[in-house]
This record gives C-alpha cells, structure tokens and sequence, in this order.
C-alpha cells in the first residue's frame, strides 16, 4: 500500500502526483497554521514543556492537527506520529514499530526560532513503514524551500536533484552539533572530543534545517544527543539519499524507533562520518 502511495502508476515516485499532494498539504499546514502566527504570537500563546528550552505554541498544535487530518486522508489505513500527540501520550511512539504507515510529523522544527521571530524553523514530515523512512518533506515556509527525498530515488530542492558532495581534502570540517550542556554526562563529553584541530563546531539549530544544510553540501555534518523520530526521520532521508551516511556510536545506522548508541553523526560522505565517529567513541572505544 505504501510503495503504491508512492509510485503511482509509472513506478517513478517523481512522476506521481501523490508526492505533490503531500507538499500540498504541508505547504498549506504551514499557511494556514503557522505563518500566520509568525512574529505574531501572544504570550498565553507560547507554553513550557519539559523547560525553558522546550517550547510549544498555538501554531505546533494546530498545524500538526492540520497534518493529521490531511495526511491520513491522502493514505487511508495511515496513523500519525507527532511531537505533540507523543508528548500527550508517550504509547502514540509505539506506531512505529506497527504494520501501519507512519507519518512522522514536527510541525515546527525550530519552536525557539519560531518564538523568538527568526526565520529558521520547519515543518517535517516523513512517510515510514516498519522502522524504514520511505519519503520526506522538509519545507522551510518564511524562505518558501521544500526539500523532498524518495528512498532509492533521490533528494530534491524545489524539484532541482541535490548531491551532498564531500569537504575539500584538508579543509576545516563545519559541524553542527548539539549543545553540550543539554546532554548527558558521556554524551557531552563525547561531544566535547569534535573540538579537536580541523573541525568548527557550533550548536545546532532547526535539526531538520540543518540536516537539509548537509544535503546540500553547505555544512559537513551534524552530531545529536537525541533520538526523537520526529526531529530525525526526514533529515536522515535527505542526506542519504544526497549521497550522505550516518552512524551511530556503535557504528550502526540510526534507527527511527529508538535505542540508539548516542550522540550519532550524520555527514556529506562516509569519510566525514566515520571521521567524526572515531571521535566521539573516543579512545576508551578505539
């Protein structure tokens, strides 16, 4: 049922219109839900989750509401998994590991951006079945950009083919990576082992723009402490099928339904990747 969503009747999901009435949807999500509360947000609109760096807004619930009309419309039989339905009920994750279709939605990818007026946030949405990302949207709605991958078929920008490449040989490695006071004992200390000659580290922001900056080649990688799917799924589709790779920190692949070795690296290239693996395992590991 999946694969067929996907192909349409020439077997190129390209070619298939069900791939633009997803963007469709998102687009309109962010539109209807999002922009309109952009630079406009009221402070009973803007709610503390887990802290004062876990934010969530009128324009987070009711876009993701909006996905989860429209999505499983398009896919009868299909579920949601959304950052906010999971925060309401934790049980909502096990649908990842069901033998239902998945849409794995963070209607604001970027929630401090968005509530502080900067335009880095976005709306993700990625399409899995049995612990596998099939396809995934990523739509940055200020600068109108959807990136969009198909697995074994590619990723996009806007309907332009986009390759990862890899860093010029000796350059400094730019990394994104998230905050190391925001992490675990080991894992900030892991991470703190990417602040090495030849690597530029910085925090990360909007992970799925970020993932999208390694697609395009713009930055070399990024290095997370965390593991939700939402944040995840479809940034991990767009750089693999740019050409890129991740690893974990026991050198498996990244698993969408959890308990993975982190912090985890996703990279231009395997070079890159296993380069900053050897890193962050450290030399207890080596």
């Amino acid at each position: 049922m999946t694969e067929e969503f996907l192909s349409g009747t020439t077997g190129n999901p390209w070619e298939s219109g069900n791939l633009a009435l997803v963007e469709e949807a998102v687009r309109k999500a962010a539109a209807v839900e999002i922009m309109p509360r952009f630079r406009q947000l009221a402070a009973h609109e803007i709610v503390e989750k887990n802290g004062p760096h876990d934010l969530v807004t009128v324009a987070d619930r009711s876009a993701e509401e909006h996905l989860t009309a429209s999505l499983t419309a398009l896919l009868p039989g299909s579920v949601v998994v959304g950052e906010e339905a999971v925060h309401a009920d934790p049980a909502v994750y096990d649908a990842l590991q069901g033998d239902a279709p998945v849409w794995i939605v963070d209607p604001v990818d970027g929630t401090r951006q968005f509530v502080h007026g900067d335009p880095g946030f976005c709306t993700l949405v990625a399409l899995a079945r049995h612990g596998e990302v099939l396809a995934s949207w990523t739509y940055a709605p200020v600068l109108d950009e959807m990136a969009t991958a198909v697995r074994g078929h590619g990723a996009r920008v806007d309907g332009v083919p986009i390759r990862s490449g890899s860093p010029e040989p000796g350059g400094v490695l730019e990394v994104a990576m998230s905050h190391p006071d925001f992490t675990t004992p080991e894992q900030k200390q892991a991470l703190l082992a990417l602040r090495a000659d030849g690597i530029h580290g910085r925090p990360c922001g909007s992970a799925g723009l970020e993932y999208l900056a390694v697609a395009r080649g713009e930055i070399d990688a990024v290095a997370f402490s965390w593991e939700n799917a939402w944040d995840h799924a479809a940034g991990l589709l767009l750089v693999h099928e740019a050409g890129g790779t991740d690893l974990t920190l026991t050198g498996e692949p990244f698993r969408i339904t959890g308990d993975n070795a982190l912090p985890f690296t996703a990279a231009r290239d395997e070079t890159t990747a296993r380069t900053l693996h050897e890193l962050l395992r450290g030399p207890q590991h080596a």
